[in-house]
């Protein structure tokens, strides 16, 4: 009797989900690292506008950060099971312009020249792990 060691392998969707959750995972982390050096280089997170002031703290930053992973996940989800072709370049598109658009309200809000770059980089930081990812294929 000879015993056979496979390693069982994963599908090509169970890979795609699994690269894609990590993304999340690896985006919210690198949120977490540069918001905390940010807060260390004097960034205060505040910002001011007619309805009062909000403070940006870590917990908060965390979770849109993982929401918004979250959101851009299922929309590239709906592309890719309801279009017929190019849901890739579709979900690009409308990822980059909503990374793009994130940032202006930055500087429509009262803050600080820190506070405005740290937010600005946050919000470029997750633009820049999870369109790759997702965009990764098996092939």
């Amino acid at each position: 009797m000879t015993a056979s060691l496979t390693t069982p392998t994963r599908s090509a969707a169970a890979q795609r989900r699994l690269r894609r959750a990590t993304a999340i995972v690896g985006a919210t982390a690198l949120n977490g690292l540069l918001w905390g050096v940010s807060s260390a280089l004097g960034a205060d997170f505040v910002l001011t506008d007619s309805m009062g002031t909000a403070a940006i703290t870590l917990p908060v930053a965390l979770i849109f950060t993982a929401l918004f992973g979250l959101l851009g996940w299922g929309t590239l989800a709906l592309f890719e099971r309801f279009t017929r072709r190019r849901a890739m370049a579709i979900w690009t598109a409308l990822a980059i312009a909503v990374a793009l658009l994130s940032i202006v309200p930055i500087f429509l809000e009262g803050a600080t020249t820190g506070t405005r770059a740290a937010l600005t980089v946050l919000h470029l930081a997750v633009a820049a792990v999870l369109v790759p990812a997702f965009r990764r294929t098996n092939r």
